[in-house]
């Protein structure tokens, strides 16, 4: 079946005349494209119907850029809840635009997108080398963060007032919708603003691109949680160890932690509704066969088993249940009601885990983002997305990767090996 609506097309504000002053690196080639399907059975359909298979455009660095760099400002403004590695990314971008193309003015934007809007009063600092050099060992961001759109009018108003050639944003699906209005609304007025997004998300849910930065620190420091739930509940009578991981929408830190760690009897995710009673009854199993049970679950796991408030958070995003106390409780209601004693631990690192510094392999990774964000700016690219597929980086239109949540296939070889490692087999699963 073919998908007619895979149109991975890149805005340009125009074109490059500029060299570019970097030597010695390998430029991309403008023709080469990454096809997105790598499978051949994909690909037939579209060979049948004599119609070209959709292709990536590759990220790099190109011989001729669209900006005069002597002239050009850049912005950067990271948005949304905490992740490990914003504060590399920001570094990479300030460090590629000053050495790769010797841009001096670089502004710093705190507060998410409030600080786009003038009338809040945040005002931007410089960033440079000196600024930037040790931040990457540091938690957070630097140019701390906020929820919540903003009017795009005002916000190009401010960018257009400042004389902003690019803006770098650093956030999630919210943010990445916020960078398509500010580039819509530039393209309206007709002004040469280029809004290059880079994909903070540490559930690792945007579409289109194999993997988001912080993701794998996440995965790794969710390790420490999930070791100290099986030693609590293998240190215990009928011990039971809960562990909440972050994921709204999708399970992947669950999934990926569980297979990680190897110690995990049950793992639930957004993906995969599971039915409460059975899930008590193959607890029981477990006890009663090994005496000790180690169980994660994703914070979007189970909203219709609790009561929805219907209340919204500031980025638009519904306030989800407790499923990790309401486990919690319902596994001691159940245990209770049936006289038999347990003891359970229940942990939540959420906070802990998205303020940690990136690891070495995330550092390395957004490295690589901002330097190919930079590249994408430099070239008048715009509303845009860098990414990655495929082992290559990117760029993919804004309005390709919002257009839907990257979750787990239930039924795809991923949780099928997440099941094999767990042994759950699928059997808590509704039908």
């Amino acid at each position: 079946m073919l998908d007619q609506n895979l149109d991975f097309h890149i805005e340009q504000l125009g074109s490059c005349h500029f060299p570019s002053p970097m030597l010695g690196v390998q430029f991309t080639d403008e023709s080469k494209r990454l096809l997105y399907h790598s499978h051949p059975q994909d690909l037939r359909p579209f060979i049948a119907a004599g119609l070209e298979p959709p292709s990536m455009e590759l990220a790099g660095p190109r011989k001729q850029i669209f900006f005069d760099r002597h002239k050009l400002s850049c912005g950067i403004v990271s948005c949304g809840g905490l992740c490990p590695g914003i504060n590399n990314v920001i570094r990479a971008v300030v460090m590629s635009l000053y050495h790769h193309y010797g841009v001096r003015r670089i502004l710093g934007f705190r507060y998410g997108f409030e600080g786009l809007v003038k009338r809040h009063g945040h005002l931007p600092i410089p960033l440079s080398p000196e600024a930037v050099n040790n931040i990457g060992e540091l938690g957070g961001t630097v140019l701390a963060s906020s929820r919540g759109p903003q009017d795009a009018a005002e916000m190009v108003d401010y960018l257009q007032e400042l004389k902003i050639g690019i803006l770098f944003t650093i956030g999630g699906d919210g943010t990445l919708k916020g960078a398509g209005t500010i580039a819509e609304e530039a393209k309206k007025r007709g002004l040469p603003l280029s809004v290059i997004a880079i994909p903070k998300t540490i559930d690792n849910d945007i579409c289109f691109v194999n993997k988001t930065f912080g993701f794998e620190t996440a995965v790794a420091e969710a390790q420490s949680a999930i070791n100290a739930a099986h030693s609590e509940a293998s240190g215990a009578f009928n011990g039971i160890g809960l562990v909440k991981l972050m994921g709204r929408d999708s399970g992947f830190i669950a999934a990926q932690a569980t297979l990680i760690s190897g110690q995990v009897n049950f793992c639930l995710t957004p993906e995969a509704p599971f039915d409460p009673q059975v899930l008590m009854k193959k607890l029981e199993d477990r006890l009663t066969h090994r005496g000790h049970a180690v169980i994660v679950v994703a914070e979007g796991t189970g909203q219709e088993l609790m009561a929805a408030t219907g209340k919204r958070d500031s980025s638009g995003n519904v306030q989800l249940g407790d499923i990790g106390e309401w486990l919690r409780d319902a596994i001691k209601s159940h245990f209770a009601a049936r006289k038999k004693k347990i003891t359970l631990k229940y942990i939540d690192p959420s906070y802990i885990i998205r303020s940690q510094p990136a690891n070495a392999h995330d550092s390395a990774f957004c490295l690589m983002l901002g330097h190919n964000a930079v590249h994408a700016g430099m070239s008048g690219r715009t509303n845009m997305v860098l990414g990655s597929w495929n082992n290559q980086f990117t760029h993919v239109p804004i309005a390709l990767a919002t257009r839907q949540r990257k979750r787990i296939d239930p039924k795809g070889w991923f949780w099928s090996s997440v099941l094999a490692s767990t042994g759950q087999q699928g059997e808590i699963t509704e039908p």
